[in-house]
């Protein structure tokens, strides 16, 4: 892992925590001796751009909603996360709000019948926007890591894309797969 950086796998995000336990952010930050905390900065219906309706099998354009979350480790902004669901599935639920959800939206998601069966993820390396840059507090010169995942459930029909945005020279992506 870089120093002082973070190490991101993905299976912790995929099921919901029992019944009474934090989000798996806080979980896992806390499990590694150090603060993870996020704030929601917008919730609500959008327009899907072409590349996250096609991601969730709707026609361009449709509608869908978006919650957009920064991450924070001890502290300090350290991931830019957008993360799309079909208004069919996320209007009128709490995933509208910019509130904490208990159990984190995968909970409520799967309270909604929606568990993630089928997980597909791209991880791109590319420089920041200016505004990636300012809400990251990295430098004019300093990359990011983009990471997709696509959350289909057991008819691989998919109902989430999250879009993150990583410091690049802080993180890590780990994957761990079982082969039968």
């Amino acid at each position: 892992m870089p120093e002082g950086g973070w190490t991101h796998a993905s299976a912790p995000y995929l099921r919901p925590p029992a019944a009474g336990q934090a989000d798996a952010w806080t979980t896992e930050t806390a499990a590694k001796g150090r603060k993870g905390t996020q704030r929601v900065v917008r919730a609500g219906e959008v327009r899907a751009s072409r590349e996250v309706a096609e991601l969730l099998g709707l026609h361009e354009a449709a509608e869908v909603i978006v919650r957009r979350r920064v991450m924070f480790l001890d502290g300090e902004p350290t991931e830019l996360t957008d993360t799309y669901y079909p208004a069919a599935i996320a209007r009128g639920t709490r995933l509208t709000e910019t509130s904490k959800i208990p159990g984190g939206a995968v909970t409520l998601l799967a309270d909604l019948g929606h568990v993630a069966h089928v997980v597909r993820e791209v991880v791109r390396a590319r420089m920041p926007d200016a505004q990636e840059r300012e809400s990251l507090a990295m430098g004019a010169d300093a990359p990011v890591l983009t990471l997709t995942r696509v959350t289909a459930d057991d008819r691989g029909v998919p109902f989430q894309v999250d879009v993150s945005v990583f410091p690049a020279a802080t993180q890590e992506l780990s994957y761990e797969r079982r082969v039968d």
